[in-house]
């Protein structure tokens, strides 16, 4: 029983050994940031190995914690994400003064999410969902000298508490009407009944304020702005692709009888989120606000993969959720470095950078081309599984408006990739001096945009993983 539980909950476990490390390094000899920051680097990259070694399928609690070989490889994408903003923020964390705290937070809120994914239990869902919210309320809020990040923690926990009071509202009812809160259970006891809807109703509700669904976005683009970069990126790709692995796994399992139900709200849903990202990603001037309405717009794109309903659909999310990582931290990766180094932020201060920063230009660009759904990058193939478990239910009235909006989205990104190689600027960016740990992070992230589109061996994994949906 005992080995059991050590195999079943690896992951879990040691990322809260690696808590506990940080801790005791916190209270006992006074370390340097740098140090503090090769020390975390290295217990991440162990936490990441640790998930691919030694895995077994079985769940625990009576069913409450479950794993699998697609749970694991959702947890480990989450992990290579988080390493990856770590390499990433160096030259930020150097220079504050609560560097534990940091990845204490950020390792606390990680291991909320992988209990979420776990999660055999609604109720075990939403203990893993406000582990891995309230310390990102505190990330938020990073910038202790800054008016805006304070601005930004608070809309962001008051949001997220809204949404979490919409959740267990949602579960609530749930259970007045199933009389369970186990998964395999609930899908036994729906029969569409309108307790049932509005239950699920509750319930899509506060997921779409976790993934930033339009209407419930309206928190996403201040947050972004406010936020540090680091933790921006952190909210970007690692906290809502968490909830979208839980989310498909509810609908495909607990909701599925009610799939003629939710597929309607997901169509309108989905139309929605891409319209409204697109429109507003055309007018924002602050570059984390654009990426705010870019993220937006392909959760719009997740959601027409999500109504396909099918094993194609489990895995496109998953696929394009890995290519997301990649290119959304590759743009994120450069915007650190530069807000770290010289403060701008502005669209409009990437005029002319490629003058002056010619690798970094390439590393952004390809990242926006990824984005955008250009061939050959990983971002097309994602997008075109997308749309294409989407089309498996026939409704190419929601495939049309989707391939449309792929091209009004060309516009935005290209206009960022017109400025950093034709526009003239009196004030570029100076040439900056990449760290180690930054330029590993860039090239992994490129690589990663490479490769996972051209081996189709990564989707095809993926895919065998998704057998049971």
């Amino acid at each position: 029983m005992l080995t059991d539980f050590l195999i079943l909950m690896k992951q879990e476990l040691i990322i809260t050994v690696i808590i506990f490390i940080l801790l005791l390094l916190k209270i006992g000899k006074e370390l340097t940031n740098e140090q503090v920051i090769n020390i975390a680097n290295v217990l991440l990259l162990l936490n990441l190995a640790g998930g691919i070694f030694f895995n077994r399928q079985g769940t625990l609690f009576s069913g409450m914690f479950q794993t699998n070989a697609l749970i694991v490889l959702e947890k480990n994408i989450l992990s290579l994400g988080t390493l990856i903003i770590s390499l990433q923020s160096t030259s930020w964390l150097k220079k504050h003064a609560h560097v534990s705290e940091f990845y204490i937070l950020l390792l606390s809120t990680l291991l909320g999410m992988f209990f979420m994914i776990s999660s055999g239990n609604l109720l075990m869902f939403y203990v893993g969902l406000e582990l891995s919210s309230i310390p990102l309320a505190a990330m938020a809020n990073f910038d202790l000298g800054k008016k805006q990040s304070s601005e930004a923690a608070m809309k962001f926990i008051i949001s997220s508490a809204f949404a979490s009071g919409l959740l267990l509202f949602g579960i609530s009812m749930v259970y007045g009407a199933t009389g369970t809160l186990t998964f395999s259970e609930i899908a036994a006891h729906l029969n569409g009944a309108p307790l049932q809807v509005f239950a699920f109703v509750l319930l899509l509700a506060g997921f779409g304020f976790k993934i930033s669904v339009v209407p419930f976005h309206l928190w996403t683009a201040d947050v972004y702005e406010g936020a540090p970069v680091a933790v921006t990126s952190y909210l970007s790709v690692i906290s809502k692709g968490s909830v979208l692995f839980v989310f498909i796994s509810v609908l495909y399992t607990v909701f599925k009888p009610m799939a003629a139900s939710w597929y309607n709200m997901l169509f309108l849903l989905s139309v929605v989120t891409i319209l409204v990202g697109n429109l507003f990603a055309i007018r924002q001037n602050n570059i984390k606000r654009f990426l705010a309405f870019s993220s937006i717009a392909q959760i719009g794109f997740i959601l027409v993969g999500i109504t396909g309903s099918s094993q194609m659909a489990v895995a496109s999310v998953i696929y394009f959720v890995l290519i997301y990582v990649f290119s959304n931290l590759a743009a994120f990766g450069v915007v650190a470095l530069v807000s770290a180094v010289t403060g701008r932020e502005q669209v409009s201060d990437y005029k002319g950078f490629y003058k002056t920063n010619p690798v970094l230009s390439w590393v952004l660009t390809i990242a926006l081309f990824s984005l955008a759904g250009v061939p050959p990058t990983a971002g097309f193939f994602g997008k075109f599984f997308l749309l294409m478990s989407g089309a498996g239910q026939g409704n190419y009235i929601l495939i049309s408006i989707a391939a449309l909006n792929m091209i009004i989205s060309f516009y935005y990104y290209l206009r960022i990739v017109k400025a950093i190689f034709m526009d003239a600027n009196d004030q570029p960016i100076e040439r900056l001096t990449i760290p180690a740990y930054s330029r590993l992070a860039l090239y992994i992230c490129v690589a990663g945009i490479i490769v996972t589109g051209v081996l189709g061996h990564v989707y095809d994994y993926i895919h065998s993983l998704s057998f049971g949906f």
